[in-house]
């Protein structure tokens, strides 16, 4: 393929400005959502029960609510599970008592023949959830940091880490939007989508490189957005088909996963469309506006060679 000729047709350089401020306007408008809508924190991160009620045929929410109410309790939320639709979880926020615990136990275990799992999270427990998760997203990305740097340059780092924040933030900002519920699968799938987008950056700075090393001079902008421009060509297609493919795994898994995967799967889904993004149009062109400064910078201050 004619890689030169594509370039005159596809100039993704030409337009980083509007990368640029449409990234930043959702981002803001993002963070104005979470400082008002704030996030629908699930137990995992805030006290509360779960209750996995276990039938042997076939339940409903409405029956699983009557249930409840049947006994005095009210959950704050009920979801359906299970390949036949034969588990129901009630949540509490707030949690049970002990004594509240044993007498929804001994109800559905005398309704339905099973014995209710009861699960508690307390306060000081979802707080260290949620520290501990905060701690993990950091050292990943002081760890891409550290790897991209040595096996690059700190130029390369930096640009793959606010595109890494980018996805991050843009995935929080869909859930609040959304009002869905965080939980540790949406941890994990943020953990993971910081693996695949990360992966999917150095690709193209690994090709920003390759195609940096056939340049015999890279002396101004010009040069360094050819080279950049050139190389986001030749990995879009890569990239698209890529997405594509782990979209439509972590699509089928929204659909036919059940209510348990559906966080992880929607956030993958969000995450992977973001990653591609911002590894295309967020990393590579930051990358090219720090490093033409850095050229800029070297060309007004050249180094003065020393005497022998």
């Amino acid at each position: 393929m004619n890689f030169d000729h594509e370039e005159t047709k596809l100039d993704f350089v030409k337009h980083r400005k509007k990368f640029f401020v449409f990234s930043g306007t959702l981002l803001l408008l993002g963070v104005v959502l979470l400082a008002t809508l704030g996030l629908n924190l699930g137990i995992d991160f805030r006290s509360g029960t779960t209750v996995d009620v276990l039938s042997n045929d076939s339940v409903t929410t409405a029956e699983i609510q009557a249930e409840f109410e049947a006994i005095g309790f009210e959950p704050d939320d009920i979801t359906i599970a299970g390949n036949n639709n034969e588990i129901g979880r009630a949540v509490f926020i707030g949690g049970l008592t002990q004594d509240e615990g044993l007498a929804v136990q001994s109800h559905f275990e005398e309704r339905y023949e099973n014995r209710p799992t009861v699960n508690t999270v307390t306060p000081m427990v979802g707080e260290e959830l949620a520290r501990n998760a905060i701690i993990s997203v950091l050292i990943a990305a002081v760890g891409i940091i550290i790897y991209v740097t040595i096996r690059f340059e700190f130029l390369y780092g930096i640009s793959a880490i606010v595109a890494l924040f980018h996805d991050a933030l843009f995935i929080l900002v869909v859930f609040s939007i959304l009002q869905m519920e965080v939980n540790i699968p949406f941890i994990a799938a943020v953990l993971t989508i910081v693996g695949y987008s990360i992966n999917d950056t150095i690709v193209t700075f690994d090709r920003i490189r390759e195609n940096m090393s056939y340049e015999k001079k890279v002396k101004n902008f010009d040069d360094v957005a050819r080279v950049v421009n050139k190389s986001l060509v030749q990995t879009l297609a890569r990239s698209i088909n890529t997405v594509l493919t782990v979209v439509f795994a972590a699509g089928a898994l929204f659909v036919f996963g059940g209510e348990a995967l559906r966080t992880f799967s929607f956030a993958l889904v969000v995450g992977l469309v973001a990653g591609t993004y911002s590894s295309l149009f967020i990393a590579a062109q930051l990358w090219l506006v720090l490093k033409s400064r850095q050229l800029a910078k070297k060309k007004r201050n050249p180094v003065e060679p020393t005497n022998a």
